[in-house]
């Protein structure tokens, strides 16, 4: 007996699951296709912000600030960062915003740049 009883503790499970697997699937998922969503890139959300952010000139990456030129851009943290300039080797006329923390200041900056 113990051996028929052991056979169907083993079959029931599959026969039950292969005879009503569709309707629990159904009835758990409202009988729709379950499709998992993609959530958009950081890449695509951060472009699709900078869309709507009204800006004619540039728009700095980090602070969304609208500027004349990227020099002009503040660090994100006024008050505990430092703002460098590093000159363009181009034209005289631009450069870029390098915001560091610290005692040194823009002499690492400096240091760095003249390696």
């Amino acid at each position: 007996m113990l051996p028929r009883a052991a056979t169907y503790i083993v079959v029931l499970p599959a026969l039950v699951a292969a005879q009503f697997g569709d309707f629990f699937q159904h009835m758990f998922h409202g009988g729709q296709q379950h499709q998992q969503q993609q959530r958009p890139s950081a890449s695509a959300q951060y472009a699709a912000f900078v869309d709507q952010v009204p800006c004619a000139a540039y728009l700095c990456p980090q602070t969304m600030d609208c500027v004349n030129n990227p020099a002009e851009c503040p660090c994100p943290n006024p008050a505990e960062d430092i703002k460098c300039l590093v000159p363009d080797a181009h034209d005289k006329n631009q450069a870029t915003v390098v915001c560091t923390r610290g005692a040194n200041g823009c002499a690492d900056v400096e240091r760095l740049m003249n390696r």
